[in-house]
């Protein structure tokens, strides 16, 4: 059962240590939930991104140059990202309408299903241009998915927790990131080490895809053992004694009245949005292709790196519960705008220490955002229009800045040989989420986090 952490009663001052020991269970059960549906989500999201930097160049446009096949590659890799505002518009207005849980149920068992066709798809020397089609089809519904259940596990999350823990409970949806990096690096370094490269590009790289088989046991889980957030429930009871108190259309309600901080709330996640991707897909193209470096040892600093991410996305949901969301979030900003150009100079050394250092110092600042942000995008939006709200504001980042970033890393690399104008790219994300930060408003003031009763958020929405 998906309960808040127990509040002290209201008579004796004391926690009903039955109902406290209850509740604590069905929390740490749904963190843990969150956890791994997330974990499984996203490790299917950034498989497609491994492979287009790794092998879908080969499968899919063996009669390209190297140059074009990598460009065609992360072409399809953006197509998840065009989907995913469409997902994430779609799933906003049935999760504020039925329910958190349902559409997170839902998007899970889209995007398990999406990951494992894609690892039955016949090669372009099978099918030809019958393959590639394929793929992006399969590509954009795995962006649909994305798009509707990251908000939907994050105000899981958060709106099951404790006001005062809010920013940490959210963590465990953004944690789910790293730990899916790791996976499925972990895998493609496996299944490439455990087989000669003709065997890897035949069928090997198939393997990780198949594996996402597992998601429809998370979503039997959820299903069976999640309930819907509290602060839904409400909802649903307030909507049932007044019928003018439902909102027929939620996203409507959001792009009129709250249009401006829609874009700001985009904006937060320019810098985390792009270091990553560059990151974790857009470094191997360049890593492998320019700088030469092997694939398993470069794949090995990008699984190591993550590990910084674990701690540091946790924590900063942690301080956020504790300072406020906007301090992280204009310091991991402005790190990432400082960083840009330090970074590029260790990448460009070919050295895999110095690769590794750029990429984990750059983890860590945009993990001071991206930790605080899945509490406070929800708490900038009334729970009537909040998954709406947050998901519109997320998933228009991700098809503005993410799927386009490691495309544009390539190109811009191919066509003036340098990395500077990328490392000036990701500057100016870094400053468009230090902006965004400023001009938003704090969701958790001195004077909510000082009253025991307020829930974080409240006071900007009555």
């Amino acid at each position: 059962m998906a309960t808040p952490l127990a509040q002290p009663d209201g008579q004796s001052g004391r926690l009903d240590t039955g109902v406290s020991a209850t509740r604590h269970r069905a929390t740490r059960k749904l963190l843990a939930a969150g956890l791994v549906a997330g974990s499984i989500e996203w490790y299917d999201f950034f498989l497609y991104g491994t492979a287009a930097a790794l092998v879908f160049p080969k499968v899919f446009f063996p009669n390209s140059s190297a140059l074009t096949g990598t460009l065609l590659a992360f072409s399809t890799f953006w197509a998840g990202f065009v989907a995913r505002p469409i997902g994430g518009v779609l799933a906003g207005h049935l999760g504020d309408r039925y329910g958190r849980k349902p559409v997170v149920v839902a998007c899970l068992a889209l995007m398990g299903a999406a990951t494992f066709l894609i690892g039955c798809l016949p090669s372009a020397a099978t099918v030809g241009a019958l393959a590639p089609t394929l793929l992006v089809v399969l590509r954009f519904v795995q962006g649909l998915a994305t798009g509707g259940q990251w908000g939907g596990i994050v105000l899981l999350l958060t709106e099951s927790a404790a006001p005062k823990r809010r920013g940490f409970a959210g963590t465990f949806g953004q944690t789910s990131v790293p730990v899916a990096v790791i996976i499925s690096n972990l895998i493609f370094v496996a299944a490439g080490a455990l087989m000669p490269d003709d065997a890897f590009l035949s069928w090997g790289w198939r393997i990780p895809f198949l594996a996402s088989v597992v998601m429809f046991v998370v979503v039997l889980y959820i299903q069976a053992k999640v309930e819907d957030t509290p602060e839904f429930r409400d909802l649903q009871r307030e909507v049932s004694q007044a019928q003018n108190k439902v909102v027929r259309a939620p996203l409507t309600q959001v792009i009129r009245s709250k249009w401006g901080t829609v874009l700001l709330a985009c904006g937060l996640l320019s810098a985390t949005n792009s270091l990553f991707y560059v990151s974790i897909s857009g470094l191997l193209s360049y890593g492998t292709d320019h700088l030469k470096l092997d694939r398993d040892p470069l794949l090995a600093v990008v699984l190591l790196s993550s590990a910084a991410m674990l701690a540091t996305i946790p924590w900063s949901g942690h301080i956020s519960d504790r300072i406020g969301r906007r301090p992280l979030i204009l310091v991991g900003g402005m790190g990432v705008a400082v960083w840009a150009f330090p970074y590029f100079w260790l990448v460009d050394s070919a050295s895999l220490p110095l690769i590794f250092v750029a990429v984990t110092v750059g983890f860590v600042f945009q993990c001071l955002t991206y930790g605080p942000i899945a509490s406070f995008l929800g708490e900038l939006f009334a729970p009537a229009v909040r998954y709406s709200g947050a998901s519109l504001a997320y998933q228009l980042s991700a098809i503005v800045v993410s799927g386009g970033t490691p495309f544009l890393m390539t190109a811009l690399i191919a066509r003036t040989g340098s990395t500077w104008p990328v490392a000036l790219y990701i500057m100016f994300m870094g400053l468009i989420t230090f902006a965004s930060a400023w001009f938003l408003p704090e969701t958790n003031p001195t004077e909510v986090r000082a009253d025991p009763d307020a829930v974080p958020g409240a006071h900007l929405y009555g």
